[in-house]
């Protein structure tokens, strides 16, 4: 068996704000106001939750600053949800040319921010991928996924084409794939049972969820007969996992082989939060 290796981004933050500015830079007004996947969210808003996500990490992260944390609550992805409504409600007065010029301020300091990190470092959860502290370079490859997803948001609704390269894509999909042991989590199997997933495509992969010491882990490799074998594009991959795919079309539009009711678990998979 092989297990799972760190996913290391931080050379990938800067081509792909080039990409975003690059794109931005060409809409016009009438694009601007197009509807996009991102629940009611037009182009903007988007755009303008991007830069709410610099403002934020830079305030929290780089200088510490308490006041922007979330005020508690039992829900935290009801309390993420308002948050970032009213900053894009609140943001909305801002004209196009001054978004652009504060998420390229902004996206220039959060790389300068990202370089600054140990990235083998235990600092943060990843919640969706379970409770315990979670390395660095973990913490940064979701914030990759997030600026790629939506990203992926704004393209769509402009009509241009993704950024779904393997270069782009592949650190996607793999940091996605490590909310499966946490969707596992409450499902009882035997010592050695495997699950695979196999994720078709130039920048896909392949998956093994093992269960070993009473609990489920990932793997790259695995020498075992899976009880179960999820085949699926890369397309819909990406989708299931950001909830722009429901569960019941994935399962249609896949592959599963052998045992249906571990397929049903990893369907539920998300790796996000909001």
């Amino acid at each position: 068996m092989k297990a799972v290796e760190p996913i290391i981004v931080i050379d990938l933050f800067e081509p792909l704000l080039g990409h975003l500015l690059g794109l931005l830079s060409r809409l016009d007004e009438q694009d601007w106001g197009r509807a996009t996947p991102c629940q009611e969210w037009t182009v903007k808003d988007v755009a303008l939750h991007l830069l709410g996500d610099d403002i934020g990490l830079l305030s929290r992260g780089r200088d510490k600053e308490t006041t922007s944390l979330l005020p508690p609550g039992p829900d935290l992805v009801s309390r993420i949800n308002a948050q970032n409504q009213l900053w894009v409600e609140a943001a909305r007065r801002m004209s196009p040319r001054l978004l652009c010029d504060l998420l390229e301020h902004t996206g220039h300091q959060v790389i300068d921010y990202f370089r600054s990190l140990s990235l083998m470092e235990m600092n943060g959860v990843v919640s969706w991928a379970g409770p315990d502290p979670a390395p660095v370079w973990f913490d940064l490859a979701r914030e990759y996924t997030e600026r790629w997803h939506h990203q992926q948001h704004i393209r769509e609704g402009v009509g241009q084409p993704g950024l779904t390269e393997a270069t782009f894509l592949t650190p996607v999909l793999d940091t996605f794939g490590r909310a499966l042991p946490w969707t596992f989590r409450a499902v009882e199997a035997a010592e050695g049972t495997a699950v695979a997933l196999h994720v078709m495509g130039d920048a896909g992969n392949q998956w093994f969820l093992v269960r070993q010491e009473g609990k489920w882990s990932l793997f790259t490799e695995h020498a075992s007969a899976p009880m179960t074998v999820v085949t699926m594009k890369q397309e819909m991959a990406w989708r299931l996992f950001t909830k722009g795919m429901a569960k019941e079309q994935a399962m249609e539009d896949a592959s599963i082989e052998g045992n249906k009711a571990f397929a049903e678990v990893l369907f539920e998979a998300v790796a996000i939060l909001a």
